[in-house]
Protein backbone atom coordinates (compact mmCIF):
# COMPACT_ATOMS: atom_id res chain seq x y z
CA UNK A 1 0.00 0.00 0.00
CA UNK A 2 0.99 3.23 -0.84
CA UNK A 3 1.91 6.19 1.45
CA UNK A 4 -1.30 8.31 1.06
CA UNK A 5 -1.25 11.67 3.63
CA UNK A 6 -4.56 11.09 4.81
CA UNK A 7 -7.24 14.19 5.15
CA UNK A 8 -10.38 14.22 7.84
CA UNK A 9 -12.84 13.14 5.13
CA UNK A 10 -10.56 9.98 4.48
CA UNK A 11 -10.01 9.17 8.21
CA UNK A 12 -13.59 9.73 8.61
CA UNK A 13 -14.57 6.90 5.51
CA UNK A 14 -11.58 4.86 6.72
CA UNK A 15 -13.08 4.72 10.03
CA UNK A 16 -16.53 3.67 8.57
CA UNK A 17 -15.36 1.17 6.27
CA UNK A 18 -13.76 -0.24 9.57
CA UNK A 19 -16.86 -0.04 11.70
CA UNK A 20 -18.66 -1.64 9.22
CA UNK A 21 -16.33 -4.58 8.77
CA UNK A 22 -16.23 -4.79 12.86
CA UNK A 23 -19.99 -4.54 13.13
CA UNK A 24 -20.82 -7.02 10.41
CA UNK A 25 -18.75 -9.74 12.28
CA UNK A 26 -20.72 -9.28 15.27
CA UNK A 27 -23.90 -8.04 13.59
CA UNK A 28 -24.71 -5.07 15.36
CA UNK A 29 -26.58 -3.15 12.82
CA UNK A 30 -29.48 -0.40 12.79
CA UNK A 31 -32.55 -2.65 10.68
CA UNK A 32 -32.25 -0.35 7.82
CA UNK A 33 -28.34 -1.23 7.27
CA UNK A 34 -28.80 -5.25 8.32
CA UNK A 35 -31.08 -5.00 5.43
CA UNK A 36 -29.06 -3.17 2.85
CA UNK A 37 -25.67 -5.01 3.93
CA UNK A 38 -27.97 -8.16 3.89
CA UNK A 39 -29.25 -7.09 0.11
CA UNK A 40 -26.09 -8.08 -1.86
CA UNK A 41 -24.23 -6.25 -4.55
CA UNK A 42 -26.66 -5.49 -7.09
CA UNK A 43 -29.30 -3.73 -4.21
CA UNK A 44 -26.31 -1.81 -2.97
CA UNK A 45 -25.32 -0.50 -6.52
CA UNK A 46 -28.52 0.24 -6.86
CA UNK A 47 -28.88 2.12 -3.86
CA UNK A 48 -25.73 4.13 -4.74
CA UNK A 49 -27.10 5.16 -8.13
CA UNK A 50 -30.71 6.50 -6.75
CA UNK A 51 -28.56 8.64 -3.86
CA UNK A 52 -26.03 10.03 -6.89
CA UNK A 53 -29.16 11.06 -8.33
CA UNK A 54 -31.31 12.61 -5.76
CA UNK A 55 -27.66 14.69 -4.74
CA UNK A 56 -27.99 15.79 -8.83
CA UNK A 57 -31.42 16.37 -8.29
CA UNK A 58 -31.05 19.06 -5.13
CA UNK A 59 -28.50 20.63 -6.89
CA UNK A 60 -30.21 21.56 -9.96
CA UNK A 61 -33.11 22.80 -7.88
CA UNK A 62 -30.54 24.85 -5.64
CA UNK A 63 -31.05 22.97 -2.23
CA UNK A 64 -27.54 23.49 -0.80
CA UNK A 65 -28.63 21.64 2.31
CA UNK A 66 -30.42 18.75 0.89
CA UNK A 67 -27.31 18.57 -1.58
CA UNK A 68 -24.94 18.20 1.77
CA UNK A 69 -27.40 15.81 3.36
CA UNK A 70 -27.59 13.48 0.14
CA UNK A 71 -23.94 13.74 -0.39
CA UNK A 72 -23.38 12.03 3.36
CA UNK A 73 -25.51 9.51 2.14
CA UNK A 74 -24.32 8.73 -0.99
CA UNK A 75 -20.64 8.37 0.87
CA UNK A 76 -22.05 5.88 3.08
CA UNK A 77 -23.67 3.96 0.34
CA UNK A 78 -20.69 4.30 -1.42
CA UNK A 79 -18.59 3.09 1.68
CA UNK A 80 -21.14 0.37 2.03
CA UNK A 81 -20.28 -1.09 -1.49
CA UNK A 82 -16.61 -0.81 -1.53
CA UNK A 83 -16.53 -2.33 2.05
CA UNK A 84 -18.49 -5.49 0.56
CA UNK A 85 -16.15 -5.85 -2.28
CA UNK A 86 -13.53 -5.73 0.36
CA UNK A 87 -12.03 -2.17 -1.32
CA UNK A 88 -10.66 -0.04 0.90
CA UNK A 89 -11.04 3.78 0.92
CA UNK A 90 -7.21 4.30 1.05
CA UNK A 91 -7.35 2.47 -2.00
CA UNK A 92 -9.16 4.74 -3.73
CA UNK A 93 -7.34 7.51 -2.21
CA UNK A 94 -4.19 6.39 -3.93
CA UNK A 95 -5.89 6.02 -7.35
CA UNK A 96 -6.85 9.72 -6.80
CA UNK A 97 -3.15 10.70 -5.87
CA UNK A 98 -1.95 8.41 -9.33
CA UNK A 99 -4.03 10.76 -11.15
CA UNK A 100 -2.81 13.65 -9.56
CA UNK A 101 0.89 13.01 -10.17
CA UNK A 102 -0.26 12.26 -14.07
CA UNK A 103 -2.79 14.72 -14.57
CA UNK A 104 -1.96 17.39 -11.86
CA UNK A 105 -5.92 17.21 -10.95
CA UNK A 106 -7.46 13.44 -9.38
CA UNK A 107 -10.01 13.94 -12.07
CA UNK A 108 -11.45 11.22 -14.41
CA UNK A 109 -9.41 9.14 -16.63
CA UNK A 110 -9.65 10.49 -20.18
CA UNK A 111 -11.49 7.41 -22.32
CA UNK A 112 -9.58 5.34 -24.66
CA UNK A 113 -10.84 5.13 -28.45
Amino acid sequence: MGHHQTTLGGDRLQALAEELRERRSRMQFSPRTAKLLDSGVPKMAQKLVEEAAEVAIDAVQGERQAVIEEAADLMFNLTVLLTELEIRPCEVWEEMDRRQKLYGLAEKLPKDK
